[in-house]
């Protein structure tokens, strides 16, 4: 008896959209992540990038609980000497809506190569429009 892996020529990610509206960050990127990782498939390998892509919709109606609009900070260094920036949740919603997400999904998925190939199959956008519609992509609840 032998183990099947996964090859990466043979696997082909599916398009999948999302609609965020009224969603709680934090539930709604560990489904994503989980999608873009393989997991939920049934041969899934953690060698393989077998995630499908994810598309999601209305970014800017993204819920948060408790006062984390005012408490939670992101924090980035510019590489000079006392130059660490901050934003606050609330307003990185009003000014990229979009990086609430992806920061979200990007600390869920492997600090490799392999996560950040994981983390180029995500499109997050603000509105209710985007340039995908070629690969046809299916609606998915989450």
């Amino acid at each position: 008896m032998q183990t099947q892996f996964a090859k990466p020529a043979t696997e082909r990610g599916e398009w999948y959209v999302v609609d965020a509206s009224g969603r709680t960050l934090g539930r709604l990127a560990s489904q994503i992540a989980l999608r873009l990782k393989g997991k939920h498939k049934a041969n899934y390998s953690p060698h393989v990038d077998m995630g499908d892509h994810i598309v999601v919709l209305h970014a800017e109606k993204i819920a948060v609980t408790g006062h984390k609009l005012d408490d939670k900070f992101y924090h980035h260094h510019t590489g000079y000497l006392g130059n660490l920036k901050s934003i606050a949740l609330g307003k990185l919603l009003q000014e990229h809506p979009e990086r609430a997400i992806e920061y979200a999904v990007k600390g869920m998925l492997p600090k490799t190569t392999l996560g950040r190939r994981m983390l180029r199959k995500l499109h997050v956008f603000a509105g209710d429009r985007h340039p995908h519609t070629a690969q046809q992509p299916k609606p998915l609840q989450i």
